[in-house]
């Protein structure tokens, strides 16, 4: 699928934070059927049971894709804190293995969004989704004297045009 955007990267998100030491350092794109999507890949420091990825870090991607489906319509300035949160665990969800999170937002008003959000691995099988319920409000509201430009600072350039996508659109 092409990629017709790129997001921004936090400091220190778990999920997003490029200078998180124990972070994903996910990267996530804007894609041409307006969902987002990010390659990424957890690792042993992430693990619940040898294996398998601890099913809270797994919810927190999913978490995360929910704002970033927002974003996927090309306006990084909403934000929003997450309402709910229901997830369903399919199978287990490796670490040390390259996975797909994708959103796609399924309603939106001027003050709610919910999104579908879904980890894949590779082959296209679904590891866990989630529907996430979230409510827009101003950053200064979320946290006192945040500023989101000094935390989702950075913008990486890199070279991905397409991501391959095997799973079954949502």
């Amino acid at each position: 699928m092409k990629v017709v955007g790129k997001q921004s990267n936090s400091r220190m998100c778990i999920i997003c934070g490029m200078e998180n030491p124990i972070g994903l350092h996910a990267q996530f794109y804007n894609m041409e059927d307006g969902s987002v999507m990010t390659p990424f890949s957890y690792t042993e420091n992430h693990q619940s049971f040898p294996q398998r990825v601890h099913g809270g870090l797994a919810a927190s991607m999913l978490d995360e894709l929910g704002l970033r489906a927002l974003w996927a319509k090309g306006d990084e300035s909403v934000f929003g804190v997450t309402m709910s949160l229901e997830v369903k665990y399919r199978r287990p969800v490796p670490y040390g293995e390259e996975l797909i999170g994708r959103g796609i937002l399924e309603k939106e008003t001027s003050k709610f969004a919910t999104v579908k959000a879904g980890i894949y691995d590779k082959a296209g099988n679904l590891l866990a989704e989630a529907t996430v319920k979230y409510i827009k409000m101003d950053v200064g509201q979320i946290a006192e004297n945040a500023d989101p430009h000094e935390e989702m600072c950075y913008l990486l350039r890199d070279e991905v045009r397409e991501i391959a996508w095997c799973g079954k659109a949502d």
